[in-house]
């Protein structure tokens, strides 16, 4: 289904990390969706709380919601067009954009917004916890506490930040303590660990020489638990490299498991988590089940075709 004559309604978040740095205005997208011949209302409004924000988008007559920031946005935007008769367009304007590269939308504003042009509807899985939707992953463990750091830094662009940053990153290494976690999947298996950490992902991460966190499919219908027994920093130089090298899913400290849910228990009633790269706290235990094809997104029409000859090849070949 194609959405050329479609009405579309942006959402604008002026703080995202591109955004913020190259000074995205109103004035701006208007210009780029009318000189591509496209309909659209600019809601800019930064004052305004983001769910009040989404509810008029919702309530609006627009086929199509653009999220014009980053993952966050992203996300709850998502969450409210779940199961409703509405699209999903992104332009990239975070720092990070990672549904955006999993969807091979241009990262570039202007190409974004022509993309949309000849933009087609596709269906992706979403993952949830606790009742609430998230597109990437849930991590709970080390990480979280190495991304709160990160949010001191974030529109910073200058050496010593970055500097900071990993200096802060190999100390939490050095002092990182094993938390014990009871996971019970979706085949009814229990265990209990002391891990250093535990992500659930939507979907998989390819395994590839220079593939770091990317999703070539979101349609799988399933989650993928990955589980870090422990992470020292010599761990951490391997693990790098392997992704670098493009093998990194037997590593030793590292297992996985695909599943379509699982509950992660622990002794904290609030734990830590990095939910879709955002910092939060989550009440246990932690319910994670796959909504599959519950999400209808825009992608360039070339993805979109694409996505047709994998699946074309993976039942065998064009029927006759």
């Amino acid at each position: 289904m194609e959405f050329r004559t479609m009405v579309y309604h942006v959402i604008l978040n002026a703080n995202a990390g591109t955004a913020n740095a190259i000074g995205v205005t109103e004035d701006e997208l208007e210009a780029l969706f009318s000189a591509n011949g496209l309909e659209a209302t600019i809601d800019a409004r930064s004052a305004v709380p983001m769910q009040e924000r989404i509810d008029a988008a919702m309530a609006s007559a627009a086929e199509v919601i653009v999220a014009a920031g980053g993952d966050g946005t992203i996300t709850a935007l998502a969450a409210a067009l779940v199961g409703s008769d509405k699209g999903l367009a992104i332009l990239p304007l975070g720092t990070v954009n990672a549904l955006a590269k999993d969807l091979k939308i241009p990262l570039e504003l202007p190409e974004a917004v022509a993309a949309l042009a000849t933009g087609v509807s596709q269906r992706i899985d979403v993952g949830e916890v606790n009742g609430r939707v998230f597109l990437h992953k849930v991590v709970i463990g080390l990480i979280p506490g190495v991304a709160a750091a990160r949010e001191h830094i974030r529109g910073r662009r200058d050496a010593g930040a970055k500097i900071g940053f990993l200096r802060h990153f190999f100390r939490r290494l050095a002092r990182a303590r094993r938390i014990a976690v009871a996971m019970q999947t979706s085949d009814g298996a229990t265990r209990v660990e002391r891990v250093q950490a535990v992500a659930v992902s939507n979907n998989a991460y390819d395994e590839g020489p220079g593939q770091f966190f990317s999703r070539q499919s979101l349609d799988r219908g399933t989650l993928t638990l990955y589980v870090l027994s422990h992470f020292t920093v010599f761990d951490f130089i391997r693990l790098t490299t392997g992704m670098l090298l493009g093998r990194w899913r037997h590593d030793q400290v590292l297992t996985v498991d695909s599943v379509t849910s699982v509950t992660i228990t622990t002794r904290k009633p609030l734990i830590k988590v990095m939910f879709d790269g955002e910092v939060e706290m989550l009440e246990t235990p932690l319910a994670f089940k796959t909504r599959p094809l519950a999400l209808s997104v825009i992608v360039p029409a070339a993805t979109d075709m694409l996505a047709t000859a994998a699946i074309v090849e993976a039942a065998g070949g064009p029927t006759p």
